[in-house]
């Protein structure tokens, strides 16, 4: 086996390259001989760039300009203190920080990298003479991989087998119309590659049509490999909250710098020196400078991207995480989204008569019950069309293929055909595969006349008002005889009564061929003057849980809309199931919308049936413009538009297309409905969690700042209410785990039952502004009253010039305590059961309230902190005055309940 790359394997003749890679197109490679392979050839992966080293990921984050602001705080400290306890803290507290930010970078790297590994794709490979799922990095030179409509080519190949194929190759080549392809091997060799039309190449996609093709080149030796074209690594752009985030630190870091000026001149102007006032103005800038901010908005949105995943939903960037808590509009798919996707045949109309089928799921027992007393006709030709215009099997119940196709297979057994036998007695000859273009699938196979000659038979199924328009003949008994008007007549109004039961409806029909064109690509054209055999009533049965999420979305200001290509009337009676509410439209309603009428009315639509893919992007287009933030679903080729329009692109991870996948932002693990619900309330509960942490940071940088403000204005404390290391102390309070915990806050439950908020919200909004001004002024006040009454109110300690910092610092600490409990609801009250989801938090706040303890109590700390012991009673009340922080929160808080009810 020597073919390694595509090279000029276009040259070759199927049967001599096959024979050059070992390999049988009908049995593929043993799994031995890949094993062997891979060995030889490596992963078929393309080569990343390296990423960042530990040690220039520590060098980087020590060049954050925040951080710098510490390093000159240390510095300076060294300068102008004799002691070395501020600038070794100081440091300490560099430390600290950048161990956090590398801890939560390599997490949130971590986290995304597993996303990517879950969202590997698969490819349908041949091997051991039998077909079976791989991840598509196993891939080896040799392999057989077969591939259809809607799949991304895994890697470069050389076509052994095709039907009606045709490749989007525009990632490689640039052409932007896909090409037709050929099994036959070409002449030049020195043809570029845009004219290889024998070959596949990685990354390309398959539009129309199906093939098998024999792997020549896999990971770097393909030619997307040759001209270094990486993999698109998404998600690794700052998203729009990042970036406003950012800014807010950036703005901050101004304001508190000018605070920090205000305090260095007032208490220059009273005649402090200028080596303590630098000191403890550095170490206010570094209480005020929100460093920590933009690492935790990362590590938040990664954390929240895996609680997605873990969910169902894979999220490929990480702005769709922040987007989902905006939706106003979900546009559905119906099939295996809103409903099972487990298709059963429950009604038959054939020749005038119909019939109810009984049985369950993918099992061959049931049998036919007639409307009326007339007896089963022939209907042996239909069921063979159902059994050979197929390529699903059921063995013992489980089904391998599509469930449309699998309900046929199951229906033809019940009808007496042992579909394996047929199979093998009526080869395929040819195939023109379902394209949704033209709406149907036919397939050619040799028959035998009565008189013995030899012919070729087409079989059909697909849409009834399709196939009907191309048919002239009905089949009766075991005969066909001209279609009439009446006939035509009668079949529709089958359709439509199925249909207003909630069934899919499908035509079986076929005719009789002397003999194939010569010329493949214009089979389609054959598929006509046909017989029309049966009509299908499929159920797929709603999910049960898609009505409940529904309902939810509905609560959460969420409008859901169902696009399907079914029947309207079968759409609609589905949609009334599931509690879908709004008009029902077609697609050709919607070409009698002009723009404006259609953005106008496009959100009172419920369902929208028989629609093509310019009718999808088109309506997700006029939902936009009305200024909603719109989630897509889709599975199919032709949904791939409308998934890159959406805000959010949401794919199948079961049933939906390569190209689906790579056109969407997100990708449902389980295809179910309820995901996107629960992904929803997902992604705000994360954008609520960033809120948190902003609040809580905010507030407490506010009321230092008023603290030393007044402080400064005032001469309060000698115009330095704490020393520099218990400002840096009460920063790691702010900055460290308590903090961090709030970034793994569990969604409060209520949050469904909320209006979605608006994409282009700021992230200090005014009511959250007014909160942590008000908070921030509660604190203040509170300490600078302990501060400057601490000695009348414990008067046997007013000679202990340590005492009434030592307390008013204690009291600033447990505002944080219980500041950190009250940003965890905007609503909800502290003493709820809600206080305590979170064990993290609970965690953190214990070991806070212990390091304080020792802070205060434990001597070479007081040494270092210029504190000293409180008693019981002090305890208690420092306690009770930050407690005050919580009252007013809880007054607050019961107003807005009242309002929100």
């Amino acid at each position: 086996m020597t073919v390694t790359t595509s090279g000029e394997v276009h040259t070759a003749t199927v049967p001599a390259l096959l024979a050059e890679l070992e390999v049988a197109a009908d049995r593929g490679l043993s799994e031995a001989e890949v094993g062997r392979r891979r060995g030889e050839h490596g992963e078929n992966v393309l080569q990343e760039e390296a990423g960042e080293s530990a040690l220039r990921k520590i060098v980087r984050l020590l060049a954050d300009k925040m951080t710098l602001v510490l390093v000159v705080a240390a510095a300076v400290s060294a300068l102008v203190s004799r002691e070395w306890e501020t600038p070794v803290v100081i440091l300490a507290v560099i430390t600290l920080n950048t161990v956090l930010n590398y801890v939560q970078e390599t997490r949130a790297e971590d986290s995304l990298q597993a996303l990517r590994d879950m969202s590997v794709a698969q490819s349908r490979v041949r091997r051991d003479g039998r077909e079976q799922q791989v991840p598509r990095t196993e891939l080896v030179p040799g392999d057989i991989v077969l591939l259809e409509a809607g799949d991304a080519v895994p890697a470069d190949g050389r076509i052994v087998d095709a039907a009606r194929l045709q490749v989007a190759e525009s990632a490689l080549t640039g052409e932007s119309q896909p090409v037709d392809k050929t099994v036959d091997a070409l002449d030049d060799p020195d043809l570029p590659i845009g004219d290889r039309a024998n070959m596949l190449y990685m990354n390309t996609e398959i539009t129309r049509g199906r093939a098998a093709m024999v792997v020549t080149g896999t990971g770097m030796d393909t030619e997307i490999g040759a001209i270094a074209t990486l993999l698109g690594d998404a998600g690794t752009d700052k998203t729009p909250l990042q970036r406003r985030i950012d800014q807010l630190a950036t703005l901050l870091t101004v304001i508190a710098l000018v605070v920090v000026v205000i305090v260095f001149v007032l208490g220059l102007a009273r005649g402090e020196s200028w080596s303590d006032l630098l000191l403890t103005a550095v170490s206010l800038a570094v209480a005020t400078i929100p460093e920590g901010l933009t690492a935790v908005v990362a590590f938040t949105l990664a954390m929240g991207a895996s609680r997605l995943a873990k969910r169902g939903a894979i999220v490929k960037q990480l702005a769709a995480v922040e987007t989902l808590g905006s939706t106003t509009q979900i546009a559905t798919d119906k099939t295996g989204t809103l409903t099972l996707n487990e298709m059963t045949v429950r009604r038959l109309e054939s020749a005038g008569q119909s019939f109810r089928i009984t049985g369950e799921g993918y099992s061959t027992n049931g049998t036919f019950l007639s409307d009326g007393e007339q007896p089963v006709p022939d209907m042996r030709r239909g069921f063979l069309a159902m059994a050979l215009c197929n390529d699903a099997s059921v063995a013992e119940g489980t089904l391998v293929g599509d469930p449309t196709e699998g309900a046929l297979v199951v229906l033809a057994e019940k009808g007496g055909i042992d579909v394996p036998g047929a199979r093998r007695a009526h080869p395929r000859l040819a195939e023109v595969p379902f394209d949704s273009a033209y709406k149907f699938m036919a397939t050619f196979h040799t028959t035998t006349t009565p008189e013995g000659d030899e012919r070729v038979r087409c079989y059909a199924k697909g849409a009834p008002g399709v196939l009907l328009a191309r048919a002239d003949r009905v089949r009766v008994g075991d005969t066909d005889r001209p279609l009439t008007d009446d006939d035509r007549a009668t079949i529709a109004e089958a359709v439509d009564a199925m249909a207003r039961e909630g069934l899919r409806t499908l035509m079986i029909a076929g005719r009789t061929l002397d003999g194939l064109p010569a010329d493949t690509d214009v089979l389609h054209e054959t598929v006509t003057d046909l017989a029309v055999y049966a009509v299908v009533g499929i159920l797929d049965p709603p999910r049960p849980e898609a009505r409940e999420a529904i309902e939810i979305a509905h609560a959460a200001g969420i409008e859901v809309h169902m696009i399907t290509g079914d029947h309207l009337t079968t759409a609609s009676a589905i949609a009334h199931d599931l509690g879908i509410t709004g008009d029902s439209v077609s697609g050709a309603d919607l070409d009698g919308f002009v723009d404006d009428e259609l953005q106008t009315r496009a959100a009172h639509f419920g369902v929208l049936a028989r629609v093509a893919p310019e009718h999808k992007i088109r309506y997700v287009e006029a939902l936009q413009t009305g200024g909603n933030v719109v989630a897509m679903t889709g599975d199919g080729v032709n949904d791939a538009p409308a998934l890159k329009q959406a805000d959010i692109g949401i794919a199948m991870g079961i049933t939906g297309t390569d190209v689906s996948k790579g056109a969407a932002k997100m990708i449902l693990t389980d295809d179910n409905f309820a995901t996107i619900v629960a992904a929803v309330r997902e992604g705000r509960g994360i954008y609520e969690n960033i809120v948190k942490f902003v609040k809580f940071q905010l507030t407490t940088a506010w009321g230092f700042v008023l603290i030393f403000l007044a402080a400064g204005v005032f001469g309060i404390a000698g115009g330095a209410p704490f020393t520099a290391l218990q400002i840096l102390w009460v920063n790691i309070i702010m900055d460290g785990p308590p903090a961090l915990a709030l970034g793994v806050d569990p969604t409060d439950p209520n949050i469904m039952k909320e209006k979605p908020r608006r994409p282009n919200e700021p992230l200090l909004t005014r009511n959250r502004i007014l909160r942590i001004l008000t908070l921030g002024v509660v604190m203040a006040v509170g300490t600078i009253l302990v501060l400057e009454f601490a000695d009348d109110v414990f008067p046997g300690d007013a000679d202990n010039p340590l005492f009434a910092t030592t307390l008013a610092f204690t009291t600033f600490v447990f505002y944080q305590v219980f500041n950190l409990l009250n940003v965890r609801s905007d609503r909800s009250s502290v003493f709820s059961a809600q206080t305590f989801t979170n064990q993290t938090i609970w965690v953190a706040l214990v070991a806070v309230v212990v390091l304080h303890v020792a802070v205060v109590n434990v001597g070479f700390l007081q040494d270092l902190f210029d504190t000293t012991a409180l008693t019981a009673e002090q305890w208690a009340f420092a306690i009770a005055v930050a407690a005050s922080i919580v009252v007013v929160e809880e007054i607050r808080k019961a107003v807005v309940r009242a309002v929100w009810r």
